[in-house]
């Protein structure tokens, strides 16, 4: 298992200096995250594939985010996040069918994305719904010769595992968020894995806590210090035959995030040792 870490696709941010820390880091692999839908063209592009062939850097995802309000809280979660709120539905669907044609351009092989609050009842109305749109999304990824990533987080392991038969397609896969796990109270993440392991194609470096009351995500902490444990997570996945990145995610910015990022590698890198 390699380590890398993910890295924001800005605008007005150099994307070679981020790769270059990147390196500096001692890594070279990295998912690629992107918000904002006016970069998905084929300019920037040029300029990413420039950057990775300079800076020797490999995209192992293409995280692709999707415009309009998103609350990341029990509450004002369920009517903004992906694509199950049906008033944004539809622009989020046409965005992520553009992130298929970057990511394509950019010979990345996985789109990752959260779907949403996806309804545990499967006779919600909505849930067929939700089911019909990732469908199309997924079989443009097939056409591109790519896979779909559900970003594990807001629906329990059954949840996805559900929507993944049901899409019904070959080519839908997980990145597993083990913190999203814990900070959604949905799943520890190590038993998560006796439901969904087999879908795993990527990992996300990350660790938070379980949620303190009804209405925000438990913390996010430093790799390390939550209730992931990755070292019962790590051997449960190569049982599983995942052998692929675990990209650190540190949500915060600085100093301090630099540091938690080089503290969880060399964490990482001991436990993926003795697994």
């Amino acid at each position: 298992m390699r380590i890398g870490v993910t890295i924001d696709l800005v605008r007005d941010v150099s994307l070679g200096t981020e790769f270059q820390k990147l390196r500096s880091f001692g890594m070279n692999s990295c998912q690629l995250v992107c918000w904002d839908r006016s970069l998905l063209n084929r300019e920037t592009a040029d300029m990413v594939l420039r950057e990775m062939k300079e800076k020797e850097v490999e995209i192992t995802a293409f995280w692709c985010g999707w415009e309009g309000p998103r609350y990341w809280n029990f509450y004002e979660g369920q009517a903004t996040l992906g694509l199950v709120p049906e008033a944004y539905r539809f622009a989020r669907m046409e965005m992520l069918m553009e992130g298929v044609d970057f990511a394509a351009e950019l010979g990345v092989k996985d789109l990752v994305t959260h779907a949403g609050y996806m309804p545990e009842n499967p006779y919600d109305p909505r849930y067929p719904e939700v089911i019909a749109c990732l469908r199309r999304i997924v079989q443009k990824c097939e056409k591109k010769e790519m896979y779909f990533d559900f970003e594990t987080g807001q629906e329990t392991p059954v949840t996805l595992l559900r929507a993944i038969q049901d899409i019904g397609c070959g080519n839908v896969g997980i990145n597993l968020d083990p913190a999203n796990l814990i900070m959604y109270g949905k799943a520890n993440p190590v038993d998560a894995l006796d439901v969904f392991g087999k879908y795993v194609r990527g990992v996300h470096g990350k660790d938070g806590l379980y949620p303190v009351n009804g209405r925000e995500l438990g913390e996010e902490v430093p790799l390390g210090e939550g209730k992931v444990h990755f070292e019962k997570l790590i051997p449960r996945l190569r049982e599983c035959g995942y052998d692929g990145d675990i990209t650190i995610e540190r949500e915060i910015t600085g100093e301090e995030q630099i540091r938690d990022i080089l503290r969880a590698k060399e964490l990482l890198e001991g436990w993926i040792c003795r697994s």
